[in-house]
C-alpha cells in the first residue's frame, strides 16, 4: 500500500490491494481522473485526456479561445456548476450576493499515515490518506479531498470537506462526496432495489447518454434503493470483467449518479441528496460529507463483493464484535406478537434448554401501554401489568438457564397515545397546525433537537443500567414525513435530513458507548436501513422481515453484493411462513439461515422432542461453520434471480476449508442434471466433500464440478463441508 506523487507529471498514484487509483493536476490546476482499476505502472498518463468530441463548449475560466474545451475533456475528481463542464456538478454554492459559481483549483496536498475520523459521522478506520487542498480561483472558498487506500481490501475511501474561508456566509446547494470519470460508455449499471420484505434485489440496466440516478428522499437509506451503485463492463459476470462499485457510509437521503456525456465518457458522482437540501456555512465553518467507498474488481461482481466485505470487516464494523461469535437468539415476536406475559416467556426459554440457543430477545410490547402498535412508543418504562415482577423476573429466569437476555427498542419513534407525546407533542417531527402523516400509527422523534436526543438517551440508558441486559435490537419502523423542526430557523429547514441522521449517529454513539458489554443489532422494519453507517455501530442488522427461506435466498444473495454474511441476521421461523404462507422444511430454513448470523423466531413451546433434537443439531453445525461466516470469502455460484437454484460457497482465507450450500426451488419428475462448479478453492490442493464422498483437486472441483442429486421435494437444500486433505 502506498500513496505517491510524481512531481514531474503532477500525478498521484494510490496503490492498494490489487488496485491503482490515479489522477493528476492539469496545467490549469484542475484534478483530472486517470485510472481506477487493476494495478498499473506509474507511467505518464496525461495523454489519457486527449481532446475528443465537442458540443459548443466554453473556454476554461479565464482562458482564451485556444483553450476551449481544456476543462471539459478530462474526467473530474470534483466538478462545479457554471464552468465549461456541463456534466453533473458535485458541488454547487450560493454566496450572499447570489453568485452560484466556483472554480476549485489545486492549492497543496499532504499525505497522512492514517485517516482522521469524520466529525459526527461514521467512517472507515485507518489507512494511509491523501488530502488534496483546493481553493476557488476567485475567493477563499475551498475543498479538501480525502483519499484512503488499504493493503487488505481493494477499495479507496473518498470524501470532501468544504471550507468557507471567505468573510461572508455561503450556502451549499449541493455537496457530494466524490466524482470520477471512466473512459467510454460500454457499461451496465447495477443497483439494489426493493421494498419491505423484498429488500436489495440486483437490477441491471445498460448505460446510456444522460444521467442514471438512484436516490432516497426518506431521511434514511431505505429498502427501495440501497446507497450502492456499480458499473460493469459489458459482458461482466460474477467471475469475470471489470466492476467498480460505490457504497455510501450514510443512513439518510442520498443520491448516486452515473452520466454518459456527449464526449463518449462516463462520470460517476453522488453523496447527500441535494433534493430539499441546503447547508448554511458560516464564516470559517466547514462541512464534512459522508464517506464513499469505491470497490475495484477485475474478477467480476464476486471480486467487488469480496472487496467490500474485507473493507467493512477490517475497517468499519466494531472491532470488538466483528469476528466475535454471535448470539444464537430465540426472538419471541412471531411466537407471541404483543400477547405475552412472564410465564409464556419463561416457557419459551425452558423449551430451548440444551439446544445451544443462548439468548432470549424480548421484542415489542414490554413497555408503557403497549398491547398493539397504536400506543406506548417513547414511554420506555416496563409494563409490570404484563410482566409480573418487571423485567427482572424473566431476566433472572433466562440467566438461570445459562442464557443471555435481549430487549427490543424503537428509540426514534413516538406514539400519539403515549405519556411523552401528551407532555411534549413538540418532540414529534412536524409543522404545528399542519396534520402529520401517520405510518404504522406512529410519529417520529425530532432528532435534530438535542433535548429530544437527551430524553431518548436517558430513557434507554436507564433501562439498560437498571436491568442485566446483554443484547439490544434497535428497530426503526417508518420513514420521515413532515420534515420540519420547531427548533430550526426558517433558513435551516432544508438542513433537516442531514441533521436528522447526525442525531441518529449521536444516539448510537451515546447509547452504544455507554453500554460496551451489550450486543447491539440494527433493524428497520426489516432491512430498510441496511447500510455502512449502521454497521459502524452494530455488527449485524436484521436483513428482512420476510423470513421465508425461498425469499431469503434472493434477499441474502442481493445483500451479499455489498455487505458481509456476518452482518446479515437470519432466522429460522415458523411454517406456514407468516409473510408468504409457504411451507419449507426445518432443514432448508436452517441451511439458508446459516448463511448469516443465525437465530430462531418461532414458538418453541410447540417443539416436539424431534424438533428439539433437530435444533440442537443445527446449532452444532452452525457453530462448526461460524468461523467461515465471520471471516470467509463468498462465492455466488447459482443466482435465484435467473435460475431455479441458489448455490453459494464460503471459503476460508487460507483455502483450507469451505462450505457449499445448494438449494433447488421446485421439484421436477425428470429433471436435467445440474452441475455445480465450486469456486474460490486452491487449484493445487486436494479436498474432500463430506456427504458426497468426493475427493479431488481444487482445479477439478472448480472446472469439472460435481452433480448434485437433489431430493424429490420442493425447496430442497443441503450444506456440504469441504476440507483440505493434507
Amino acid at each position: 500500500m502506498a500513496i505517491t506523487f510524481n512531481e514531474q507529471t503532477k500525478t498521484f498514484y494510490l496503490d492498494g490491494k490489487d488496485m491503482t487509483y490515479a489522477f493528476r493536476i492539469t496545467e490549469s490546476g484542475y484534478l483530472a481522473h486517470l485510472w481506477c482499476g487493476c494495478p498499473i505502472g506509474h507511467d505518464d498518463l496525461s495523454y489519457h485526456n486527449a481532446r475528443g468530441r465537442i458540443s459548443f463548449c466554453a473556454t476554461a475560466p479565464g482562458g482564451t479561445v485556444t483553450s476551449a474545451n481544456a476543462y471539459y475533456v478530462f474526467h473530474p475528481e470534483i466538478s462545479f456548476f457554471g464552468t465549461s463542464d456541463y456534466r453533473e456538478p458535485s458541488v454547487q454554492i450560493q454566496t450572499a450576493d447570489g453568485d452560484r459559481l466556483c472554480d476549485l483549483l489545486y492549492n497543496s496536498h499532504e499525505i497522512l499515515p492514517a485517516k482522521p475520523a469524520i466529525n459526527g459521522m461514521p467512517s472507515m478506520r485507518g489507512g494511509e490518506t491523501l488530502v488534496v487542498h483546493l481553493k476557488d480561483a476567485y475567493s477563499d472558498f475551498g475543498a479538501d479531498l480525502y483519499y484512503t487506500v488499504y493493503d487488505d481490501a481493494s477499495v479507496v475511501a473518498r470524501r470532501v470537506v468544504f471550507v468557507n474561508g471567505t468573510d461572508r456566509p455561503i450556502k451549499l446547494l449541493r455537496a457530494y462526496s466524490f466524482a470520477f470519470g471512466l473512459p467510454g460508455q460500454e457499461y451496465d449499471v447495477m443497483s439494489l432495489q426493493g421494498s419491505w420484505a423484498c429488500e436489495r434485489s440486483p437490477e441491471i440496466i445498460p448505460m446510456h447518454h444522460g444521467v442514471v440516478s438512484i436516490d432516497s428522499k426518506r431521511c434514511t437509506s431505505s429498502a427501495t434503493l440501497n446507497p450502492f451503485i456499480a458499473l460493469m463492463t459489458k459482458g461482466a459476470t460474477e467471475t469475470t470483467g471489470r466492476v467498480i462499485g460505490v457504497n455510501l457510509i450514510y443512513s439518510s437521503s442520498f443520491v448516486l449518479k452515473v452520466e454518459g456525456s456527449c464526449l463518449g465518457d462516463t462520470v460517476v458522482t453522488g453523496g447527500i441528496n441535494d433534493f430539499d437540501f441546503t447547508w448554511n456555512l458560516g464564516v470559517g465553518e466547514s462541512f464534512e460529507t459522508p464517506e464513499a467507498v469505491i470497490a475495484v474488481s477485475h474478477e467480476g461482481l464476486g471480486g467487488m463483493s469480496r472487496a467490500f466485505h474485507d473493507a467493512y470487516r477490517n475497517h468499519l464494523i466494531p472491532k470488538k464484535r466483528v469476528f466475535e461469535s454471535r448470539p444464537i437468539v430465540i426472538n419471541n415476536w412471531e411466537a407471541t406478537y404483543f400477547k405475552f406475559d412472564t410465564e409464556k416467556l419463561k416457557a419459551i426459554v425452558d423449551a430451548v434448554e440444551g439446544t445451544g440457543i443462548d439468548t432470549l430477545v424480548l421484542d415489542d410490547g414490554w413497555f408503557g401501554k403497549r398491547d398493539n402498535d397504536k400506543s406506548g412508543l417513547g414511554d420506555w418504562v416496563v409494563n409490570e401489568q404484563k410482566l409480573e415482577g418487571g423485567l427482572k423476573a424473566i431476566i433472572d429466569h433466562t440467566h438461570s438457564k445459562g442464557m443471555k437476555f435481549g430487549l427490543w427498542f424503537e428509540p426514534e419513534m413516538i406514539s400519539e397515545d403515549s405519556d411523552i407525546f401528551r407532555a411534549h407533542p413538540d418532540y414529534a417531527i412536524g409543522k404545528p397546525g399542519r396534520p402529520r402523516c401517520y405510518s404504522r400509527t406512529q410519529y417520529m422523534m425530532d432528532l435534530t433537537r438535542k433535548d429530544v436526543r437527551d430524553y431518548i438517551v436517558n430513557s434507554v440508558n436507564k433501562v439498560l443500567a437498571e436491568n442485566d441486559i446483554d443484547y439490544v435490537k434497535w428497530d426503526y419502523n417508518r420513514n420521515v414525513t413532515d420534515a420540519f423542526s420547531v427548533e430550526l430557523e426558517p433558513e435551516k429547514q432544508m438542513e433537516f435530513a442531514h441533521r436528522y441522521v447526525l442525531g441518529v449517529y449521536d444516539l448510537f454513539e451515546r447509547i452504544v458507548n455507554a453500554n460496551p458489554n451489550v450486543f447491539f443489532e440494527g433493524c428497520s422494519g426489516g432491512g430498510a436501513r441496511f447500510d455502512g453507517g449502521v454497521l459502524a455501530y452494530f455488527p449485524q442488522i436484521w436483513t428482512s422481515d420476510d423470513t421465508d427461506a425461498e425469499e431469503r435466498t434472493k434477499i441474502q444473495y442481493g445483500t451479499s453484493m455489498v455487505y458481509p454474511l456476518s452482518a446479515m441476521s437470519a432466522h429460522v421461523s415458523a411454517v406456514p411462513n407468516h409473510q408468504t404462507n409457504r411451507i419449507t422444511s426445518m432443514a432448508t430454513r436452517a441451511d439458508i439461515a446459516h448463511l448469516g448470523a443465525t437465530g430462531y423466531e418461532l414458538d418453541t413451546t410447540e417443539f416436539t422432542d424431534e424438533d428439539r433434537e433437530m435444533v440442537k443439531a443445527q446449532v452444532e453445525e452452525y457453530k462448526m461453520l461460524e468461523e467461515l461466516i465471520l471471516k470467509g470469502d463468498v462465492y455466488r455460484i447459482d443466482s435465484p434471480f435467473n435460475s431455479g437454484f441458489f448455490t453459494q460457497a464460503v471459503v476460508s482465507k487460507d483455502k483450507s476449508s469451505a462450505m457449499l450450500t445448494v438449494y433447488r426451488r421446485l421439484s421436477d419428475p425428470n429433471a436435467e442434471r445440474h452441475r455445480v462448479c465450486l469456486a474460490g478453492l486452491d487449484k493445487d490442493k486436494t479436498y474432500h466433500i463430506e456427504g458426497l464422498d468426493i475427493t479431488a483437486k481444487g482445479s477439478t472441483l472448480m472446472n469439472v464440478g460435481i452433480v448434485i442429486q437433489y431430493g424429490k421435494r420442493d425447496f430442497w437444500s443441503e450444506t456440504y463441508i469441504v476440507t483440505e486433505v493434507k
